[in-house]
């Protein structure tokens, strides 16, 4: 029997070509790959090919579909696979976990976090004093593309063994829910289907202002793409301190695609990134959200 990882990262991409995300045109060019791009063409239709090849999925022929609904989707099944791997992990994670795609449209909002609640009050006061606003801008305000959050625990749960706790000690503890918080922010996923010119830079705004606006913890930061291109993987990926990792929907798959149909320059890039730990396999995910 496969292990559960491996059939979800199956499932993943049969998703993604299930739902049209990842399809080829009448030409064969990748829905992944830049049209003005012949590595990239040639890097993602490799992995079509490996992929439909000996992984038995079924392709289909689309014409070009919008950026804004790849993206969405990419989100939506990025989501799909967090949900079906990290909560079986409870032998080495427990916890009571949610995941959500949370986006600018969903009523859940970063400020619903313990670790980001003060940003609501801040909203609050530049929506109504035009020169605070011009002073502190706005981009405390984040909406990650899926979050994976922590509900927090009764006395029950915390004494289950043992007593732990009682009313005279741990009176502001985050995770306790006798103290009247809200759920505990584990990770924010930014899920790019692309990454197309700066747009990817948007993961490392992200990432940046949750670093400096939390009070507290800090929540895991991750990056979980589709780009085929080794040198846009490394304008998010090179670098410590804001991003925890970059994570590939089908790494293995890249990985021989490049050796294929990518440069000397290309292999030797993807091999850094790979060799130095700043891109990883979507299966690596849930298991490293388990730290």
């Amino acid at each position: 029997m496969d292990a559960l990882i491996a059939k979800e990262r199956y499932r993943f991409h049969e998703r993604l070509f299930e739902t049209h995300t990842l399809t080829l045109t009448e030409s064969g060019v990748a829905s992944n790959a830049d049209t003005s791009s012949r590595s990239s063409k040639a890097i993602a239709k490799k992995m079509i090919d490996i992929l439909t090849g000996e992984q038995h999925h079924i392709v289909q022929t689309a014409s070009k579909i919008s950026g804004q609904t790849l993206g969405k989707q990419f989100e939506l099944l990025t989501m799909e696979f967090l949900q079906e791997t990290f909560p079986k992990l409870a032998s080495i994670r427990p916890g009571q976990w949610s995941i959500l795609q949370l986006g600018n449209n969903n009523r859940m909002k970063t400020s619903d976090f313990e670790q980001y609640e003060h940003l609501a009050y801040l909203s609050a006061l530049t929506a109504d004093n035009a020169q605070l606003a011009a002073a502190l801008g706005n981009d405390y305000l984040v909406a990650p593309d899926v979050v994976i959050y922590r509900n927090l625990c009764d006395d029950a749960q915390i004494n289950a063994t043992q007593c732990i706790v009682d009313q005279t000690v741990s009176k502001m503890a985050d995770i306790r829910r006798i103290n009247g918080g809200k759920p505990l922010l584990h990770a924010s996923v930014s899920a790019k289907f692309t990454m197309r010119s700066d747009r990817a830079q948007n993961s490392r705004t992200e990432a940046l202002n949750l670093i400096r606006n939390r009070k507290g913890h800090l929540p895991h930061i991750i990056v979980v793409t589709a780009e085929p291109m080794p040198n846009r993987l490394a304008s998010l990926a090179l670098g410590t301190g804001d991003i925890d990792c970059v994570y590939h929907f089908a790494l293995y798959e890249l990985v021989r695609a490049v050796e294929e149909a990518g440069s000397e320059d290309a292999v030797e890039m993807l091999e850094t990134l790979v060799q130095g730990k700043r891109l990883k396999d979507i299966s690596d995910l849930p298991l490293d959200l388990a730290v």
